[in-house]
């Protein structure tokens, strides 16, 4: 009897896998041109990602490709968040100081409040304005999928995340381009310049294309101060998970419950940046780990465009774009007054 119920588990689980399959493999076959196309072309491979998805949506909903692209959607996504862990220290993180550490959390958490203020305003959900201001104040995209991964799964949500990636993309991009011609005219110190970039631009990889645009010194620092402010989206995950849980109850019939209190991929990152600070990784586990960590986002966020079309995307109207780029300029803002104080010696 258990050997026709282990070979019965065994059936189904084979069955789920050959059904993910099909699906799974379109999402891996989008990012894979993405991001030849980025390297052909320039750009962010995050964006012709989604694009590529979007382009594909109607695969979405048929039967033989759903699941995959739903499990790409979900849980190769979020294993791509926590692999983020492997890149950061605690070393790095105390060799910056309390002054740039506080300047840093404050220019998070009132961006964060900004987008939740500003949705407000404009009518819109709590949802997109924790999405537009935890992607400006911590790490883009990969902010906006970590925060999506535990506020309660509807169709709502899924849109906004999908629009708040792609705007976040387009507005770090411009900002690669527009800050260092800030930074040159304002006479910035490389130290200085370095936090202004690393501290206001979304995603790494422009904070990286923008802060060797100015040297090797002014590289390095931004670099790291990005690391900090993406040492804080686990603080900034379980600060939301815990509100939406109290919120949970006073929610309206037929929203699903929220995520766990700490789900799998928080845990994963904060393992692989204690494990990190330990020096317990070597540069080769560290490479595989980033680049898995690449890998996997890239394939999510395919699948996150596959699962929503530019028709839905135009319905929701210009406040999710304004309230982008509001979040956008406050932190900017917020940094760059900072840098003109400590350049001043006021700080």
């Amino acid at each position: 009897m258990l050997r026709v119920m282990h070979l019965a588990g065994w059936q189904a689980q084979a069955l789920r896998t050959g059904t993910m399959l099909p699906g799974g493999m379109i999402c891996v076959l989008i990012a894979l041109a993405a991001s030849h196309a980025a390297g052909l072309h320039g750009g962010p491979p995050m964006l012709y990602a989604l694009l590529f998805g979007t382009a594909l949506h109607y695969l979405s909903h048929e039967i033989r490709t759903a699941p995959g692209v739903q499990a790409c959607g979900s849980t190769v996504l979020r294993l791509g968040v926590g692999l983020l862990g492997a890149r950061i220290t605690f070393g790095q993180i105390a060799d910056l100081g309390w002054t740039t550490a506080l300047l840093l959390t404050g220019a998070v958490a009132t961006t964060l409040l900004c987008g939740l203020l500003l949705a407000r305003r404009l009518g819109l959900s709590r949802s997109l304005g924790v999405l537009a201001g935890g992607a400006t104040a911590i790490c883009g995209a990969s902010a906006a999928l970590a925060i999506a991964a535990v506020l309660p799964r509807n169709e709502a949500v899924e849109r906004d995340t999908l629009a708040v990636v792609v705007l976040a993309t387009l507005l770090s991009t411009l900002a690669m381009l527009l800050y260092p011609l800030i930074a040159s005219a304002l006479a910035l110190p490389p130290a200085l310049a370095g936090l202004f970039i690393g501290g206001t631009i979304h995603d790494v990889a422009q904070v990286i294309v923008a802060g060797y645009a100015l040297g090797p010194e002014t590289g390095d620092a931004a670099s790291i101060i990005k690391l900090l402010r993406v040492s804080l989206l686990p603080l900034a995950v379980l600060v939301i998970s815990v509100a939406v849980r109290k919120a949970a109850p006073r929610a309206p019939v037929g929203i699903a419950r929220p995520a766990a209190l700490i789900p799998g991929f928080l845990l994963l990152f904060l393992i692989l940046m204690v494990l990190n600070s330990m020096g317990w990784l070597s540069p080769t586990a560290q490479s595989a780990l980033n680049e898995g960590s690449r890998s996997c986002l890239m394939v999510g966020v395919a699948a996150l465009g596959m699962k929503t079309s530019f028709i839905h995307l135009a319905r929701s109207g210009w406040q999710q774009a304004f309230l982008m780029v509001a979040t956008t300029t406050w932190i900017g803002l917020f940094v760059l007054f900072a840098v003109m104080l400590l350049r001043d010696g006021w700080l």
